[in-house]
């Protein structure tokens, strides 16, 4: 019997990664931490004469002339280039990413970083093996979590009932509030009657920020509106609430990130929300139809 992708993640646990019989295409590129990204892009950014760059990366990673264009304006292009890649394919890997270096000959890459590549392949396996193990529990009677600090996340959860609910999740950050409450008059306060997740409107104090937030995104919001702005792009807690929700979502097969502008920005935008549709309330000639079409993305299945 051939072993599960859980099976075979628990047997590497305690083996180097470099061994030729692990399958580096069953690990995702998000086993690669900061370190790892950085170091590739001191080999790949830096325009190099006899070498492939970055550029040769990102074309074998399927993006188009502009969209390589644009990464060029950027201070480090090559992370640029992993962190959209991660998002919006299922199939960005580490073993691809191995695959494209080796294809667009940088061998010394690949035998330089090498260690350093296992080693997170190896701590992942070993998160992979503690979160696969099973919880004993006396009774299961619901799909949702039963722990105390996740029935009671809401101000309108029902600790002995369901949780709370939401058509969205709202991601904003404290200077862009103002914008927010009059997304909770348009959408919540007509006839739309939709249920948004403001978290300090309906969030509980009291508990893990970053706990509570993964359990609304996740399992309570079908959907999540990101509210972009410059302030956004400094907030760690934005970043994190993003990167999150569009891991959920590769290549947004089901609408479940929309980002929104309602002002003018002088910085750039977002490289990680490119490929998507944003709903823009800035161009006038547009504003009318602004919250149509907001509230019918948040009303789909």
């Amino acid at each position: 019997m051939s072993e599960t992708p859980i099976e075979y993640c628990l047997k590497l646990s305690n083996m180097a990664c470099s061994d030729p019989d692990v399958d580096f295409d069953s690990i995702p590129l998000a086993a690669l931490n900061v370190t790892v990204r950085k170091k590739l892009g001191l080999y790949l950014n830096p325009k190099n004469a006899v070498a492939a760059d970055w550029m040769a990366v990102a074309e074998s990673m399927d993006f188009t002339y502009l969209e390589i264009k644009n990464y060029a304006a950027s201070k480090n292009p090559t992370t640029m280039v992993l962190d959209d890649w991660q998002a919006r394919s299922s199939g960005a890997t580490v073993g691809r990413l191995l695959s494209i270096l080796k294809k667009v000959e940088r061998n010394d890459i690949v035998e330089d970083l090498q260690p350093l590549i296992d080693d997170n392949v190896r701590r992942y396996c070993v998160n992979q093996k503690k979160s696969a193990a099973p919880l004993q529990v006396q009774e299961v009677d619901s799909c949702f979590p039963r722990t105390p600090e996740r029935n009671a996340m809401t101000l309108e959860d029902d600790p002995e009932g369901a949780p709370e609910l939401f058509d969205a999740f709202i991601c904003y950050c404290q200077s862009d509030f103002h914008f927010v409450h009059e997304m909770i008059r348009e959408l919540e306060q007509t006839d739309y009657k939709l249920k948004l997740c403001v978290f300090d409107r309906d969030v509980l104090p009291g508990s893990c920020v970053w706990t509570i937030t993964s359990e609304l995104i996740e399992k309570r919001c079908k959907r999540m509106v990101v509210v972009i702005s410059d302030e956004y792009l400094d907030s760690d807690a934005c970043d994190f609430q993003t990167k999150f929700a569009l891991s959920l979502c590769p290549g947004a097969r089901n609408k479940r990130l929309i980002p929104v502008v309602y002002k003018t920005m002088t910085k750039p935008f977002p490289s990680i929300l490119r490929f998507l549709t944003i709903c823009d309330y800035t161009k006038p000639c547009t504003q009318a139809w602004f919250w149509v079409r907001l509230a019918k993305a948040l009303s789909l299945p």
